[in-house]
This record gives structure tokens, C-alpha cells and sequence, in this order.
């Protein structure tokens, strides 16, 4: 969490699947926390870092800290979600930041999500009932 002493600049909503996240921009030492724990913690890994990591290197600032609260979803879900409120939060605090984080593909909301149970299914989506073999 950002300190007391640091002023909150911007606050931004980022949903992917069923996942939200809460995400407050202040400004800061570039920290990021999600959930009141670092992001390496929340989110380990390489590929995880670079991901929650590219939204400030497309703007290129590190001047900013990330709060973060993340609902729902699985681990892939939130992390998008996080990616996308912290690209919203960058644009909410300086316009400046839009084209460059448009390019990278990073203010688009993903708006694929899991496809509701079907009528005579037998239980899933896009499952056939089984036809009779003579």
C-alpha cells in the first residue's frame, strides 16, 4: 500500500473474465501491491513480473506507486485485470500516456469469457447429447 504520506492521484477499473481490480495510482517509488502484498508475492514469476511490469515501461515512468485490489477470477484473469486498471489509472493521470499504451495493446478490454450452459447440453456448454448408434 502506499504510504499516508503519498497523495493518491487516480483511481481505475480493470475486469477480464470474471476478475476485477480495484487499482489506486499515487505517486511513489514505482511499488507495486495487490491484496496488501507485494505483486512478486501475489503474482511469482518472470513472465508474471514482466507482465504487471509493462504498463510503465510502454509509458516509460517510474514515478508512480500501484495499490491494487483484486476480486474473482483466477490467477491469469486478475493479472490481466491488473494490467488493464493500471493502464487506465497511467491515462487518468497524464493523457499523454494513451497512444503509447494503445500501441502495445494495453487499454483494450479483453471480452472473451466463459459461455453459459446451453439447454440440453448434458451440463456443458457446447456438448452434444450422445446419438443413438443404429
Amino acid at each position: 500500500m502506499p504510504s499516508t504520506t503519498s497523495k493518491i492521484i487516480t483511481t481505475a477499473v480493470g475486469r477480464r473474465k470474471t476478475a476485477i481490480a480495484l487499482v489506486r495510482l499515487a505517486s511513489g517509488d514505482g511499488s507495486i501491491t495487490v491484496n496488501g502484498l507485494p505483486a512478486e508475492k501475489y503474482f511469482p514469476g518472470a513472465m508474471s513480473k514482466m507482465h504487471y511490469e509493462k504498463p510503465f515501461k510502454a509509458a516509460e515512468v517510474k514515478k508512480y506507486s500501484v495499490s491494487a485490489k483484486v476480486l474473482g477470477g483466477g490467477p491469469n484473469g486478475q493479472l490481466d485485470a491488473l494490467v488493464l486498471g493500471i493502464s487506465r489509472a497511467l491515462v487518468k493521470a497524464k493523457e499523454g500516456f494513451r497512444p503509447l499504451l494503445r500501441k502495445e495493446g494495453l487499454l483494450t478490454r479483453d471480452p472473451r469469457a466463459r459461455q453459459r450452459r446451453m439447454v440440453g447440453t448434458g451440463g456443458k456448454a457446447r456438448r452434444q447429447k450422445q446419438s443413438p448408434k443404429r
